[in-house]
């Protein structure tokens, strides 16, 4: 694949400002190599629904998931004998039963979930889940498997990823949900005023560490929460709110920029202005399971290149051109 050219993007909101240079951005660390929290930990939440005591809250929270799920079950059946494990493995019916949330689900949530959710918010996972039981059986058959292989990938994937001496338990580990390089923030998705506050006082350290305390808690009240917000928002209207107050404590500790992933975009890197915060999503679709259902061909390439220079290059599969931000050849608005 070659890139012929380079397109020049920025930010449509930022176009026609003018005023000060932006002379207080900082370059990434040169060398950082740690990885990040991203769709593994969004789903931790997900997995321990199923060992954990069922309740209305955490019943549905598998079948919530099973699009992006189910492909990484069929992998885990192919390449592991998922029957081998501590969990016992009960016959298809009761898979089922285990799998789905239970009767008059619909009529017992918004009550369970009103000291987490918003009613708008209570009313969408409702509406959601509707569609993602109807799909469900469609997305397994597809796969290949039965409901009792799917059961038994998903029990299998505690092991494989968190268990002590899990195979992939190191790579959970080693992985940050928050990464702070010069006045750059990398995180998967995106943030709120809570966590802007906590980030400016504390550190993202203290975030790390509240998001793998808090992954152990109860997975609806984790998946939901302020600290978790962080694999999930898209800055939907239910999303926890990201407002000019969280961003300018953000600025007054040092940050400028967030670094994303999280938003299939079909045409590469793109950088946007959300609630007054620059964003660059950077997120490319990597494997062929999940390009696939996006509609993308082969096998996802892409790199993201942030210079000292503060220069950002976007190399993608997904756009036939090398795409360039110069923050130097900006005249930025002073406020």
């Amino acid at each position: 694949f070659r890139y012929k050219s380079t397109v020049k993007i920025l930010p449509p909101s930022l176009r026609q400002k003018k005023g000060q240079r932006w002379t207080t951005f900082t370059p990434p660390a040169a060398g950082s190599s740690r990885r990040y929290r991203g769709r593994l930990s969004h789903r931790r939440s997900h997995l321990a629904a199923l060992s954990n005591p069922r309740s209305t809250l955490n019943e549905h929270l598998l079948v919530r998931m099973a699009r992006k799920a189910i492909p990484l079950f069929r992998e885990v059946c192919e390449r592991y004998d998922v029957f081998d494990t501590q969990y016992p493995i009960p016959g298809e019916s009761e898979c089922r039963d285990r799998l789905y949330p239970g009767a008059q689900w619909n009529e017992r949530f918004p009550d369970a979930a009103a000291p987490y959710l918003s009613p708008e918010a209570i009313a969408s996972e409702c509406r959601k889940l509707t569609a993602k039981i109807a799909s469900f059986d469609a997305e397994v058959a597809k796969a290949g498997l039965t409901l009792r292989q799917v059961y038994a990938a998903a029990m299998f994937c505690q092991t494989l990823f968190f268990a002590e001496d899990g195979a992939y338990r190191w790579f959970y580990n080693r992985m940050d949900v928050m990464k702070r390089s010069g006045s750059i923030l990398f995180i998967h998705a995106g943030l709120c005023d809570s966590l802007c506050e906590i980030v400016s006082q504390d550190g993202p350290e203290t975030v790390n560490s509240r998001f793998i305390d808090e992954a152990r808690a109860e997975p609806f009240a984790f998946y939901f929460g302020k600290v978790a917000n962080l694999v999930r928002t898209k800055y939907r209207p239910t999303d926890r709110e990201l407002t000019s107050k969280g961003v300018q404590s953000l600025h007054r500790a040092g940050l400028k920029m967030v670094v994303q992933g999280h938003v299939n975009n079909h045409a590469g890197q793109r950088l946007l202005v959300k609630s007054g915060l620059l964003h660059l999503e950077g997120d490319v679709t990597l494997d062929r399971a999940s390009r696939s259902l996006e509609g993308l061909p082969g096998i996802g390439v892409g790199a993201t290149l942030i210079y000292p220079s503060g220069d950002v290059v976007g190399l993608s599969t997904d756009f036939p051109k090398a795409k360039l931000f110069q923050p130097d050849s900006l005249l930025w608005e002073n406020r």
